[in-house]
């Protein structure tokens, strides 16, 4: 089944909070009506069934029958969707077929014709004369399978949100571009600064008849003054990033609930079919989504891992200064979702602990979009140490728990040579990779890379072997010259641990590092130590001994107080 259904609120996306505050009939002796009725019989399926569940969404009735879900659209014209007529609802059956068969082809098999009377139908072939309606037949699967149950029964894991990660990445990669200004086509504005606004302001103008207190009125105002202000410094942004291609037909609605994890696969499905305009959005939208979802389920840090993989491999680093508006907006709609479903609910009836639910979900998700418009501490890290000195296992704890960007040598070296992050090289090319050069304009790269995340509002951490001590004052440089605190995290481990590790890493071939033992020995004789006036801003790691959270500790005491993050608790 394609829709969570009972337990916590079930998901609903944007476009249908829309629909909250208005009156869909569907007369109970309608024709659709009978015609759900007789699909309720096994008899109508040419498949073996052995009882049919019906569930209802505002704008489509599912059937669970045997090892199928389909999905009927009702006949509904509510301004933002039209499924008026047989034909539109054909018409958009096969829409979301196309749309998302791109991200989870083996959950949508085709689209299926209703054939027969309205009191005894059958379901038909797609182009079968004389259909009556049609539906999307859908392959069935296990709702603990979701990611949203997932990570509330304690079954997702981290390697969840990497496979997200890369399958949203190569997703965005291969998806169609919005026309630029110079194309035909230009008319539509998806993707103008003005087509973000318009969804922007609805959110405020949508919620604020809702509510009583001047409290909850004063709380909304400051949400909505920084949204307007930061879409006017934003705007040149947002109309630059839709001429260079990133405002794309994207999924649109990238929530847990939408994800599921099957045979080893994550498939993403119920994308937006119905309105184009809500998912011809930039990718930065998109992502943030789901960062902000992890964090209004008690995840930042996981939202901070699932973007840091993102980046890795998009290496979009220039939507981070788009990326705090827009888990705002994503907020804003979940918590305009929540106080539209509280009000359709009564406070003194059967109803009331969902009402109180509601209310509660439009609270928190307010103070989730209030923490992203604050300002976030930053500083600068980077890492001293040889390949195999264990900077990366370190420093994946330190930024979930920061919600900084890191930054790793090995993907930006790659990068620059047009490789991908887990790429092999091959021995020629790897010399190359690790040549001098090669590594001056990594370490540039990272240097301008660094500047702009630090720039847009975040933590930076770059992981690289940093083994000159002008390449660390660079970057020392920087830090003053952004004003931010600089910390260098000294890893070592003694040479027989290093060549085990190197050697490990190069067998599993699962890393980005490509980092050979000759590497490593060349490193070993060209590293430049920490010079003692280093050393008073460097934390010196012995990582064969050190555990993750005693870094975390180490690095707690230095910051503190300026990184609540690190907090204990």
């Amino acid at each position: 089944m394609a829709r969570r259904i009972g337990g916590a609120i079930p998901p609903v996306h944007e476009c249908r909070a829309a629909c909250m505050n208005q009156k869909a009939s569907h007369p109970t002796d309608s024709e659709q009506t009978r015609l759900l009725r007789g699909l309720l019989q096994p008899r109508a399926y040419p498949h073996e069934v052995g009882g049919v569940e019906r569930i209802e969404t505002h704008i489509s009735t599912v059937l669970l029958a045997g090892a199928y879900a389909y999905k009927i659209k009702k006949p509904v014209n509510l301004g933002f969707l039209d499924f008026s007529s047989l034909e539109l609802r054909r018409h958009y059956c096969e829409e979301e077929l196309r749309l998302n068969r791109r991200l989870a082809p083996r959950l949508y098999i085709e689209v299926v014709s209703i054939l027969g009377g309205m009191d005894a139908p059958r379901i038909g072939p797609h182009h079968a004369p004389g259909a009556i309606e049609y539906a999307v037949r859908m392959q069935r699967f296990a709702q603990s399978a979701l990611l949203d149950r997932m990570l509330a029964s304690g079954a997702l894991e981290p390697r969840h949100l990497d496979a997200l990660a890369a399958t949203v990445a190569a997703f965005h990669a291969r998806i169609d571009r919005a026309a630029s200004s110079r194309d035909a086509g230009a008319d539509v504005d998806f993707g103008t600064p003005a087509s973000i606004e318009a969804p922007m302001r609805q959110n405020f103008e949508q919620i604020r008849p809702l509510l009583e207190s001047r409290e909850e009125l004063a709380a909304l105002k400051r949400l909505e003054d920084w949204s307007i202000a930061a879409h006017v410094e934003l705007a040149p942004l947002m109309a630059e990033r839709r001429r260079d291609g990133y405002v794309r037909e994207c999924h649109g609605d990238l929530h847990l609930g939408n994800i599921t994890w099957i045979d080893g696969e994550i498939q993403v499905f119920d994308c937006i079919e119905f309105n184009p305009s809500l998912r011809w959005i930039d990718v930065a939208s998109e992502i943030a989504f789901s960062v902000m979802d992890l964090a209004a389920r008690g995840r930042p840090d996981w939202g901070a891992r699932l973007l840091n993989s993102y980046l890795e491999i998009t290496g979009d680093y220039a939507a981070l200064k788009l990326l705090r508006y827009y888990l705002v907006y994503r907020a804003m709609v979940r918590a305009k979702v929540a106080r539209l479903r509280a009000a359709q609910t009564e406070e003194a009836t059967a109803e009331a602990g969902l009402h109180r639910e509601l209310l509660a979900d439009y609270a928190a998700h307010l103070r989730l979009a209030t923490g992203f418009m604050a300002p976030q501490a930053t500083v600068l890290i980077v890492t001293h140490g040889v390949s195999g000195s264990g900077k990366t296992t370190l420093t994946q704890p330190l930024l979930e728990r920061m919600g900084a960007l890191r930054l790793r040598s090995d993907v930006e070296r790659k990068r620059l040579f047009g490789l991908a992050r887990e790429a092999r090289s091959g021995p020629e090319f790897n010399a190359r990779l690790y040549a001098g050069a090669a590594s001056q304009d990594t370490y540039a790269e990272l240097r301008r890379v660094a500047a702009l995340a630090l720039a847009a509002g975040y933590p930076v951490i770059v992981d690289a072997t940093f083994p000159r001590r002008g390449w660390r004052d660079s970057f020392r440089e920087l830090a003053v010259e952004l004003r931010v605190p600089f910390l260098i995290l000294d890893c070592r481990a003694d040479a027989a641990e290093l060549r085990r590790r190197v050697a490990q890493r190069l067998s599993i071939g699962q890393d980005a590092s490509e980092a050979t033992l000759a590497v490593l020995e060349r490193q070993l004789l060209e590293d430049q130590a920490l010079t003692a006036e280093e050393a008073e801003y460097a934390i010196v790691i012995d990582t064969q001994h050190v555990a993750p959270d005693e870094m975390l500790a180490q690095v707690r005491r230095r910051l503190i107080p300026g990184f609540s993050a690190l907090d204990d608790g």
